[in-house]
């Protein structure tokens, strides 16, 4: 029989409208991420490197423009990132019409990068408080399939485009996605955002003061280092699909590798509900090895794909590993921080994710202009060796793999059930001392 506290609502209306923006706005961001480096060699005859700085460059301007959003959303700025972060995502992308050059095409994906890192910090955050605490697992996986299926499906309807109208056409489209989300996020961001402290909404516990309302400084949680290390790895094998996947279905004699992020989605659609319990019932761990294990098998049998049904059976496998691990990365970072810290977590998280695709583009870039892109997806098993490594030996040394949620974990819009305010008012007692030392 389901506990009171697994039956708190999750699909409401405010939940189906986040999902939806989220999807919206990953979605046009990879509807061009792939498609460009074909697009750039052959229009501007581009090397390697000169179409691997198209997703770099992006990618790090997404970085620094969250650094800042983080702490705006802290001070309740969440509409002026929505609405100013989409603005100027959608006159880059406009004005992808006047780019003559490889230079300007890069200054305008810099541009892009910076409303998009605006815009895109904000809707996870606003979603992580409107989860259950008790089903923040499985809440948070299927906001992170919104973002998942958007960068699955985003290459092929970009590549199809490109193909089939060109890139002008391609250009119109993404900026028609992103004037879609204006109203669509009306509803959310006409309800008042509050600015967020450290306040105890539970018992204390025992021996410590009862803080209400107080400013309370939110330095780098430490904790967060472990998730986005991890993170990032996974993402660096990801950057080499969305910035070379084409390129490498050429070098193949593959028929239409774009496909790849089809059976990749579908697979991802499977894992991602029983993903997201696993994670509630069984913590990470259940869902990092096997995922990890599942990407570089589909990742080895991607270099091996001679015709496209390989090439599925690849994405299958690569889809299930990344399903299962993508969701769980951003959970395990919501919850070992506090209410206040939300933002910077999700910044971390999709700052991670960022950094892991741009250095995938440099790093396997560099890698395919020696050897191949055949090799290349073979080295990219390195990062998945390396993930599981840190992650076991991080695992060992800290006693256990569990992950501790952070005591004043609460959520803005859903009251806590009273079993979660007993159960969370126990663990901020037993573990007071130690948070104390590690968050501040």
């Amino acid at each position: 029989m389901k506990s009171q506290s697994s039956q708190v609502k999750l699909w409401t209306t405010d939940f189906i409208l986040l999902m939806l923006c989220n999807f919206l706005l990953f979605l046009q961001l990879h509807m061009i991420v792939s498609p460009l480096p074909s697009y750039v060699q052959d229009r501007f005859h581009a090397n390697a490197f000169e179409v691997s700085l198209f997703t770099c460059l992006f990618a790090l301007s997404a970085i620094a423009a969250r650094l800042y959003s983080a702490k705006a959303l802290e001070k309740g700025l969440r509409n002026a990132m929505i609405y100013i972060g989409l603005t100027v995502a959608l006159l880059a992308t406009l004005g992808y019409y006047f780019a003559a050059g490889i230079a300007v095409l890069l200054l305008l994906r810099m541009v892009f990068g910076i409303g998009f890192g605006m815009s895109s910090t904000a809707f996870p955050t606003m979603a992580s408080d409107i989860v259950p605490v008790k089903r923040m697992g499985e809440g948070m996986g299927y906001f992170g399939l919104s973002t998942s299926l958007a960068m699955s499906m985003g290459p092929i309807i970009g590549v199809t485009l490109l193909q089939g109208a060109g890139f002008m056409t391609l250009m119109l489209c993404t900026a028609g996605v992103i004037v879609v989300i204006y109203p669509l996020s009306y509803s959310l961001t006409r309800k008042k955002a509050r600015r967020v402290n450290d306040e105890v909404i539970l018992t204390p516990p025992v021996g410590t003061a009862a803080i209400s309302g107080t400013k309370v400084k939110t330095p780098f949680n430490r904790k967060l280092i472990l998730p986005s290390v991890l993170n990032c790895l996974l993402s660096i094998t990801y950057g080499g699909l969305v910035g070379f996947i084409v390129l490498y279905g050429k070098e193949a004699n593959l028929a239409n590798p774009a496909l790849f992020f089809l059976f990749n989605a579908l697979a991802v659609l499977l894992v991602r509900p029983f993903a997201g319990r696993i994670y509630d019932s069984k913590g990470p761990k259940a869902l990092l090895i096997p995922g990890a294990i599942f990407i570089a098998a589909g990742l080895i049998t991607l270099s091996y794909a001679s015709s496209m049904s390989i090439l599925f059976v690849a994405a299958f496998l690569y889809g299930i590993g990344y399903g299962s691990i993508q969701s769980s990365m951003q959970t395990w970072m919501i919850q070992i921080v506090s209410p206040s810290q939300r933002g910077m977590a999700n910044g971390m998280f999709l700052n991670t994710l960022d950094l892991g695709i741009a250095l995938g583009a440099l790093l396997l870039g560099a890698i395919a202009s020696i050897t191949s892109y055949t090799d290349m997806y073979r080295y990219s098993i390195v990062f998945m060796i390396l993930f599981l490594l840190i992650y076991l030996i991080q695992g060992k040394r800290n006693g256990g793999f569990a992950v501790p949620v952070h005591p004043l974990l609460t959520h803005t819009h859903i009251a806590a059930q009273d079993s979660d305010r007993h159960e969370l008012t126990e663990t901020a007692t037993e573990n007071n001392t130690t948070t104390q030392q590690k968050d501040n």
